[in-house]
């Protein structure tokens, strides 16, 4: 298991350094869009145990991460704005067209997912956007992966108490040593773009975010957990062998991304 979890981190990690060398928007754009759509495949498998989701509109609603970069900055406010009482709009459109055959929970789990996935990726193609944006993701993928790496290395060697019932293979002492394993690797980028491409990152702000992006992924984890749980699965797909299915990989990025979104605006 763990010669195959190897494997494939290596295969996400080679994906990732293509995405990052990338210049071409709309190639990013499309890669973010596949991406989206096979966790939102996964995603609507999993729920289709206990609801019938709108998988149509789930499916549609992903073409929003290929185009947010297209969006004029002063409209892209407004259609975010817009985009959320649309999709709430069509799905109760469903629900009385079908005279209620669509429930409010398979409109209730259907526009779940669609937060959950194409909404959150899109940050990762906003931040894509942004000055330095390829260098930005990099901060994003450390605090995720990061995080998981050393969470699981430790953790599975030295963890004694556990965290949650909604992980239970996961422990108090791997969570700090994922935290901490993600800010020294986001602390070493840092040191690396000062000193060898002329940037000036404060070492403070690093740290800081490291931390918060750290702890948000790890709860953006436990969330994946919780709709593993709730529909009785270990995994989403068996499309990475040792890591599960797509979703299983980027859980903890779908969190952070919005939020390192926010940061690094602000800062």
């Amino acid at each position: 298991m763990d010669l195959k979890r190897i494997t494939s981190g290596l295969i996400v990690a080679i994906a990732l350094i293509i995405i990052l060398l990338i210049q071409n928007n709309i190639i990013i754009g499309i890669l973010f869009t596949i991406i989206s759509i096979v966790a939102m495949h996964e995603y609507l498998n999993a729920i289709s145990k206990i609801c019938k989701p709108q998988k149509w509109l789930a499916y549609v609603s992903c073409v929003i991460v290929a185009i947010i970069n297209y969006i004029p900055d002063q409209y892209l406010s407004k259609t975010l704005m817009i985009s959320i009482p649309t999709v709430i709009l069509i799905l109760f459109i469903q629900i009385i067209i079908t005279n209620m055959k669509t429930t409010f929970k398979d409109v209730a789990y259907t526009f779940l997912g669609i937060c959950y996935i194409p909404l959150f990726l899109m940050f990762l193609s906003l931040i894509d956007g942004m000055e330095n944006g390829k260098i930005l993701l990099g901060y994003v993928f450390m605090a995720a992966w990061g995080t998981d790496t050393f969470a699981y290395c430790i953790g599975k060697r030295l963890g004694k108490h556990k965290f949650s019932k909604v992980s239970p293979k996961k422990s108090i002492e791997g969570c700090i040593a994922g935290t901490l394993g993600a800010v020294i690797l986001m602390f070493i980028y840092t040191i690396i773009l000062n000193n060898c491409f002329s940037f000036e990152y404060s070492y403070a702000i690093v740290i800081i975010a490291g931390i918060l992006l750290s702890l948000i992924g790890q709860i953006g984890d436990l969330s994946a957990s919780c709709i593993k749980r709730y529909v009785d699965i270990k995994d989403y797909s068996k499309l990475l062998p040792g890591h599960g299915g797509m979703l299983d990989r980027i859980d903890s990025v779908l969190f952070i991304a919005p939020f390192a979104y926010i940061l690094f605006t602000m800062i």
